[in-house]
Formats: structure tokens, sequence, C-alpha cells
């Protein structure tokens, strides 16, 4: 998939600026702008889907929605859909998003803007509403009465609703579609807006020669639209609770693995549909990017199998997933799948043998280099033609903060690469992947500011303060534009 040697910046959405949290508004097109003026040709994001309670895109009620705290206000006022009175706010346009604050202010705007479409504002937009509908039938309608339940339910997950609607009697589909119609109606208008606003602005990006990464996580949240629609492709009992949950076993980094609580699929149902899911899965997620990363794609290979009960990762076994049967059903409805394997972790020869008989480019990541072995896949040298090469990722410490916190064996190896130049150690990582011979090389925007520790995206494990991380407007200088953009060049990007 990867041609010709390009460059590109990692940065999701919600870290633009923005009256409390970034938007696809002016701000997303102003960093459109500056990515290309800094010789950038890919723009990589986390998954556009709506969030969970923490902010995380990883755990998400729907994997085919879209986030609506992305839409931007100014261009609902654009579209004759708010006042432009209805748009202050005191939300601050840069520092950590307040997830509460954020979600209050926007949901009464949201409101608002149904009203005025419902009311027959915005006319124009009427037919190109219904075309969105009907290309969103594989998932829409469930997806707008799950969300209008699950406020309903005051939140409360969908095996704990009453067994007609958790179990989807289609008497008691039919009762609550017309009970909780109007907050459907509204759930659908606002995945139409954030579906016309994204396209417009991948559209832009598109034009001025930037191309957009996106992200599918392999496994979905269990109280998401997915799994209350789809009981049967996943590993639930009968009153719909998870049998089995996905995880990592133990290893180096944790003595107890991870256990990530997520749903296991029923592969050989899947397989009877011919993956029609997964195929419905990969054409909603290129309507909206270029490019696909897939999330723990080693769990195609063999997934780790943890019994519901377990408070751990240790009693756990691998089972066998799928291997490429879903990537040729979906190529064979879709054409070929442009997609980059997240192969980091624990990765077997069975893992690389099936990421390279799909010809897909894996990861390296120069923070997992540099301890000391040489034919450590991370280090520069090492790196084949075919992978995409990164400082650190959205999980990753930034690189000054890595640096703070590295060993001095860890400082010993980097150092003989790059000399005695510690002042400005984020920049001095950019170059080592810039120059390595991968055939891309993407950097966290907080590498490219030379911020430490505090301006992390994500700390894995920790449930807290992840997630909120916006930069400054006045950061993004000409001067840091050029200094990117001379450093692309010179290495072939």
């Amino acid at each position: 998939m990867i041609g010709g040697r390009a460059a590109g910046v990692l940065l999701h959405p919600t870290s633009l600026p923005g009256r409390g949290i970034g938007d696809l508004g002016d701000q997303a097109y102003r960093w459109v702008d500056w990515l290309a003026n800094s010789g950038q040709s890919i723009w990589q994001v986390l998954p556009l889907v709506p969030i969970s309670a923490g902010g995380s895109p990883y755990n998400a009620p729907s994997a085919f929605g879209g986030n609506a705290l992305l839409i931007s206000p100014d261009r609902l006022t654009r579209d004759g859909l708010l006042p432009a009175d209805e748009l202050e706010s005191s939300l601050p346009a840069d520092g950590p998003i307040d997830f509460p604050a954020v979600i209050a202010w926007k949901e009464a705007l949201h409101a608002s803007a149904h009203r005025r479409f419902a009311g027959g504002a915005a006319h124009d937009l009427s037919d190109e509403y219904e075309a969105f509908r009907a290309r969103s039938a594989y998932w829409l309608k469930d997806y707008a009465l799950f969300r209008a339940l699950h406020d309903h339910h005051d939140g409360a997950a969908w095996t704990e609703w009453d067994v007609p609607i958790r179990d989807r009697h289609p008497q008691a589909i039919d009762d609550w579609s017309g009970r909780l119609a109007e907050r459907i109606e509204h759930n659908t208008f606002l995945q139409f807006i954030f579906d016309r606003q994204w396209r417009e602005l991948r559209s832009y990006a598109n034009a001025v020669g930037v191309r957009i990464i996106g992200d599918i996580p392999i496994f979905v949240s269990h109280d998401s639209s997915d799994v209350w629609a789809h009981r049967e492709l996943f590993e639930l009992t009968e009153e719909g609770l998870p049998e089995f949950v996905s995880g990592v076993p133990p290893d180096y980094f944790s003595e107890t693995g991870q256990r990530w609580g997520n749903p296991l699929y029923r592969w050989d149902d899947l397989a009877r549909t011919g993956y029609e899911w997964w195929t419905e899965r990969f054409r909603r997620t290129l309507d909206w990017v270029d490019v696909i990363r897939i999330d723990h794609f080693r769990g195609f290979e063999a997934s780790w199998e943890i019994p519901a009960s377990e408070p751990t990762a240790i009693h756990g076994r691998w089972v066998e997933g799928p291997g490429d049967a879903v990537f040729h059903a979906a190529e064979r409805t879709l054409g070929p799948l442009p997609v980059i394997a997240e192969d980091l972790g624990l990765i077997t020869p069975e893992v690389e043998e099936l990421r390279d008989s799909l010809g897909y480019p894996g990861m390296r990541v120069l923070q997992f280099a540099f301890d000391g072995d040489p034919d450590n896949p991370h280090l520069p040298e090492n790196y084949p033609h075919n992978v995409v090469a990164y400082t650190g990722t959205h999980d990753n410490n930034t690189s000054a903060g890595w640096w703070s916190e590295a060993t001095a064996a860890e400082r010993e190896q980097l150092s003989a690469r790059i000399g005695d130049a510690a002042d400005d150690i984020a920049w001095e990582m950019i170059r080592l992947a810039m120059k390595s011979p991968a055939g891309w090389a993407i950097v966290p925007l907080q590498d490219i500011l030379g911020l430490d520790g505090s301006a992390r995206m994500n700390v894995p494990g920790v449930t807290d303060g992840n997630w909120s991380w916006r930069f400054d407007e006045d950061m993004l200088s000409p001067g840091l534009a050029q200094r990117l953009r001379s450093l692309a060049a010179v290495c072939g990007r």
C-alpha cells in the first residue's frame, strides 16, 4: 500500500483549539492548511466515533456513528440552523477539555439546531438528509434508537433494560420507537450533521494534498448499539452478558496482563454471514478516511480469551481468529483495503505472516527501540520500506517526557545515534523517524511542539485525565512550519 515516502502528523480533532473542545470548523481548516504548508501529506486521527463517559474514542457506544461533540456550531450558523447569538460561551478556546461542561453546552446547541431543522430551517438540506438516512440504513436506525433508550434509562447498560427491549422483541422495538420518536430523530439529525461536516473537511484536506488515516479498534464496547443489535455475533450469555472478554496476557509490563473487557466475536457466525458486519464497518470508515489503522491487528490471527468472571488477564488462553478471511470478504465488496496493521506488543511469526500475506504495512515506534538489542525491529536502521515509523503513538509519553524517564542504557543507545542533543530531544527523534527507510513517518504534534509529558494524550490503564489535551493556536507558527517542511524535504518526504 505504501508508495513513495511521505510524512504526517498525529492529532485528534478534539485537540484543536475551539470553544471547550476542538471541532470541524475554521480551526480544523487552518490546521489542514498548516499541515500542507509544513510539507506534510498525512493527517492521522483517532477513531471518529462517539466517546465514552471518560472521553475515550476506544470504548464507543457505536462503531459506526460519529462524535457529535465535533460538530462545529459556527457551521450550524452558516447553514441557518443556529443564530449567532446562541454561540456565546465561557468555555476556553484552549487548555484541557472539560468533557461534562462541553457536553452540556453542545447538547443545548444541538437541541436548538434540531428544533429549527424539524421546523423547516435549512430546507435545502432535506434531500441530502434523506440520502444520508438511506445509505446509512445498516446501522443508523439501531444506533439512534439505542442512544435514545440509553438516555431514557439514565445511562444504564442495555443488559439492565426490561427483557422485551433488551432482547429486541419486535413489538418492543415498535413501541419504544414510537415513544422515543423525537429523540431518535434528534440522534439521526446529529449523525447527518457530523457526517456532512466531516466529509467537507476531508474533501478539503484531499484537495490540498493531505490524506487522512483513521482508526478501527478491533473490539467494540459491550454497552454499544453494535452488540445490542447483533448479539448473535458476540460471545454472550442468554442474558446478553459477555461469556469471555478481551485482553492480553501477563508480560514484562504487567504481571497480571491487561483485561480490556470487550466481548469477543463468534467468528464462525460472522463467517456464515460472509463477514457482513465487518465489511460494513470498513465501508463506513472509508466514507471518512483514506487509510485505516487497525488497532490490535494481531487479534485476527489469535486473541487472548479471558473468562468474564476472571478479575485479571492471568487465566486466559489464545483462541484462533479468522485470519485473512475477513479482509478478503470485504475486498470482494469494497475492493483493495488501504490498511495499516497495528502490530505492536506480543507479535508472533504467525501474525507477521498474516500481515505480510495481506501486504499491509506494520508500525515501528522509536520509543521502543533503545533496549540494546541490535536486532530490535524498532531501531530505525532496521526498518523496511513497508512500515509506518512513529516517534510515539497516542498511548506513549511525548518524546521529551519519555527522555526524562529513560534509563541510562536507553539514553546511551539513543545518544550513540544523535550525539549530544538532549536539549532538543523531540526534534532529534523526529529527525530519526524522517530519515529512516520507512515509507511513511508520522509524528504526534506534541513532539513537533517539544512538549513534556503533561501533554500526552493517554496513559493506558489510567481511567481519569486522558484524551483532554489541546494545543494553543499560537503554537503553530510559520517558522515551525518551515522547519518541518525543510526536514521533510531533506529526508525525501
